[in-house]
Formats: C-alpha cells, sequence, structure tokens
C-alpha cells in the first residue's frame, strides 16, 4: 500500500509528498495565497492532460511515429449551474505528415489514460480525524 503525507509550510500552501517528490501547492491571491504554486484543483486538470499526454507520447514510440511538433490541448468548460466543470474536451495536435490511418488510434490511446479511466470507476474515498500523541 502506498502512502502520501501532506504537511503545511505556511501561509496557503500544502505540500504534498509522494514517492520521493514532494508536490507544492498555494492558493491563489484572490484565495488568500501567494500564487507561488498550482493550486490543487490545478494539479488535478494537468494530471488529466498529461496523462492523455503520456498515452498519445507512448503510442508514437511505439510505432517510432516522429513526435516533433506534437502537441495536446484540453478545453476547461465550466458548468455554471452546477458551479463546478462540465466537460474536459482534449485535443491531439497532431504534427504535419501524421499518418492518418492512425488519428482515431492515436484519440483511443488519449482515452486509455488512467485518471480518466479513475473518473469512469471512481476509488472508494474514506476521511477520519486522529489524534496524535
Amino acid at each position: 500500500m502506498a502512502q502520501m503525507t501532506v504537511s503545511f509550510p505556511g501561509g496557503k500552501k500544502v505540500d504534498a509528498h509522494y514517492n520521493g517528490f514532494t508536490i507544492h501547492t498555494d492558493q491563489s491571491p484572490r484565495g488568500g495565497g501567494e500564487g507561488s504554486a498550482p493550486q490543487p484543483f490545478d494539479l488535478f486538470l494537468a494530471s488529466m492532460a498529461t496523462c492523455a499526454g503520456i498515452y498519445v507520447k507512448g503510442f508514437c514510440d511505439a510505432r517510432g511515429l516522429d513526435t516533433q511538433g506534437l502537441g495536446l490541448s484540453m478545453e476547461i468548460v465550466p458548468d455554471p449551474t452546477a458551479h463546478r466543470i462540465g466537460a474536459l474536451h482534449i485535443t491531439v495536435q497532431l504534427p504535419a505528415g501524421f499518418p492518418e490511418k492512425h488519428r482515431e488510434a492515436v484519440v483511443r490511446s488519449a482515452e486509455l489514460c488512467a485518471v480518466k479511466q479513475h473518473l469512469h470507476q471512481p476509488p472508494q474515498i474514506t476521511v477520519k480525524a486522529e489524534i496524535q500523541g
């Protein structure tokens, strides 16, 4: 079982420590922070886009396809009624000369993203509090 720990280095900063890395977060100045690092929700969005990206890159690498000029963008569409994100639209920007026969498959590879799969079948999340001492 893996474990992530969280520390509070000051202000609105919250750091996650996992697998030998420290992931820094902060709130925007509007949210009372310094804006010195991404907000936690920004990391969620980035995990979605970068996960799709690594699947696309892996697809191309496995087939020896040139990735010069390959890119990916994600449009974040709000749902003003629910006050949350309503949709995420990922677009893979294929370089000039990308083989047409691989276009649909590269989209399918992005859809295999583990973050996306976890949203479709979310894990159980529990929260508890313990007194230390």
